[in-house]
């Protein structure tokens, strides 16, 4: 069984100032956003210019803070927060929720629309295609940071790792497991998942691949978004069958955790919207 290699947080220390590796993957996140932009709008499209971009990429960062921040508060922890409400405030304790952001990017992505006189899904379907290397970034940054592991496997598997980080919830789960007491006492770390590099490569490489390669093409207005949705909610609903729920959560209904719930929305609306899409428009040039 392999163990996570322990990576230190801060990737650059300047005397008082430190910059971690997972503010680092936000920033390789958005690097990529601009030059995957350019190259789309040096290919052809005629819609954006290299200063829309940077003011979209504006939009869309405020709409992924606040938004993942407001998400995870009311999706995850709303008791918690509705009792310590200023804690809403202390975003460097952690707690970001995808579903969340990808919410606040939504209608961030409103409001520059509106503001450049562009149709909401013409902005969409640019966006679209820049998006999943920069979730690949952010799942990168989770694990480096030896954070949300996965469920408990095999420790024969060749992907099996302890996660240091996990000892109190090792503890805790091996306490009614006699396997797992044994896994523990001989390993030290309960073997799990490495989901984060599970989701680094569905969420992230796949993603961009069948995402990027079907907006090359002219498709209908809309399309290219509903590619993303749909896509995102297939690779999330599967790797989170690897990935541990949340301890305060559980698995919710029907054996499901709260990120196949809210999954199961953008599957279905993407579905629905690509058929919709194309039969309402036709294809962008």
């Amino acid at each position: 069984m392999l163990i996570h290699p322990q990576f230190d947080p801060v990737a650059i220390s300047l005397g008082p100032l430190a910059i971690r590796w997972y503010a680092l993957s936000y920033i390789l996140a958005f690097v990529l956003f601009i030059v995957l932009g350019r190259y789309r709008i040096k290919a052809g499209n005629t819609l954006f210019t290299k200063e829309m971009l940077d003011d979209l990429l504006t939009w869309g960062v405020l709409g992924v803070i606040l938004g993942g921040r407001l998400g995870y508060v009311l999706f995850y922890q709303p008791g918690v927060y509705l009792e310590h409400p200023l804690n809403i405030l202390k975003v460097w304790e952690g707690g970001m929720s995808f579903h969340g952001g990808f919410l606040g990017v939504l209608v961030a992505m409103w409001l520059f629309s509106k503001r450049r006189g562009l149709g909401f899904w013409q902005v969409m379907d640019f966006v679209a295609p820049l998006v999943p290397l920069g979730l690949a970034s952010g799942r990168l940054g989770n694990f480096i940071n030896g954070e949300l592991w996965g469920r408990v496997t095999d420790p024969q598997k060749f992907w099996a790792m302890g996660f240091p980080q996990a000892a109190y919830e090792d503890v805790q789960m091996a306490a009614t497991n006699p396997q797992w007491q044994q896994w523990l006492a001989e390993y030290s770390a309960l073997p799990r998942h490495p989901s984060q590099l599970y989701q680094f490569a569905l969420e992230g490489i796949a993603l961009f691949v069948i995402v990027w390669l079907f907006s090359k093409k002219p498709r209908p207005t809309g399309q290219v978004s509903m590619v993303f949705l749909a896509g995102y909610g297939i690779f999330r609903f599967i790797a989170e069958f690897a990935r541990q729920p949340d301890d305060f959560l559980g698995l919710l209904g029907f054996g499901l955790s709260m990120g196949q719930w809210l999954s199961l929305p953008m599957i279905i609306l993407g579905v629905i919207g690509f058929v919709y899409f194309g039969k309402r428009n036709k294809p962008a040039l």
